[in-house]
């Protein structure tokens, strides 16, 4: 099926391919939920590169996090930089609906921003912590600890918000003032956590020592680290979504293909 999208032709291939076994979600159906919700989602992630996590054969099937971008279309937008070593580097990115259709229909489930942007490349322009939760500790101890992150937050004058990681736990996002390094700062802070709320937090990152425990990953500050975005569908049995302040199941889409899209011969 060919269609136009934002002025850009594209060719969208098995539409009716399920990538969800569990509710018959499909690829189609996918593409069309990245499309409705792309006002919201693509102001988190313009102007940053992204690695993603492809299901070509549903969420059942092999997937892998790819972060080059290959077989792209010479409009698509490129991030080219320099890695260890000297590597040539070239990450996606999303500049409108085009480029996100693109993606959705290789399958693209998870989307994967860096903190940092493309004009200041490593320096993170805001602060996260990935709050996760070990059984039987659940979104509501997660919360607890979230509320013990926040003032401390507010003391360096940053103003947090929260939002579902679309699996088990949360993560808290502060938006800094300037691009800067935050790694050295983000370890300080787990660790003032762990000592206000000592019956909540695990310092260990070891899964076995976490049972009842939220374990608070700093680590994610890494410029080399990626946390997936706000309304990204995760590869999960059901296609549930990263989202602010609540985590949702999609319901079955109606008008399948169709919504967006223009057909061209």
């Amino acid at each position: 099926m060919r269609v136009e999208v934002e002025g850009r032709e594209l060719a969208l291939t098995n539409l009716e391919k399920v990538l969800w076994p569990e509710t018959g979600f499909t690829k189609g159906q996918m593409i069309e939920y990245y499309v409705a919700v792309a006002p919201a989602l693509l102001p988190h992630l313009e102007g940053r590169p992204l690695t993603l996590r492809r299901f070509p054969d549903g969420i059942a099937g092999p997937s892998w996090h790819q972060n080059e971008c290959l077989g792209e279309p010479d409009w698509f937008p490129v991030f080219e930089t320099r890695g260890r070593e000297g590597r040539r580097l070239r990450f996606c990115q999303v500049d409108g609906i085009a480029a996100l259709v693109w993606l959705a229909n290789q399958a693209a489930v998870e989307l994967h921003p860096f903190l940092w942007r493309v004009e200041a490349p490593r320096e993170p322009t805001q602060i996260v912590f990935d709050l996760d939760p070990g059984p039987p500790a659940g979104l509501v101890e997660a919360a607890r600890v979230a509320l013990a992150l926040r003032p401390l937050l507010g003391e360096l004058g940053l103003d947090p918000c929260v939002k579902t990681s679309g699996s088990l736990g949360l993560h808290v996002h502060a938006q800094l003032p300037e691009p800067t390094e935050t790694k050295r700062l983000a370890r300080k802070l787990a660790g003032r956590v762990a000592t206000l709320v000592p019956d909540l937090v695990v310092r260990e990152v070891r899964r076995a020592a976490r049972p009842g425990k939220v374990y608070v990953d700093w680590l994610q500050n890494d410029p080399a680290r990626q946390t997936v975005a706000p309304y990204s569908l995760r590869g999960l049995p059901r296609p549930v979504v990263e989202r602010d302040g609540d985590l949702f199941a999609l319901m079955r889409m109606t008008g399948r293909h169709s919504r967006g899209f223009t057909n061209t011969p």
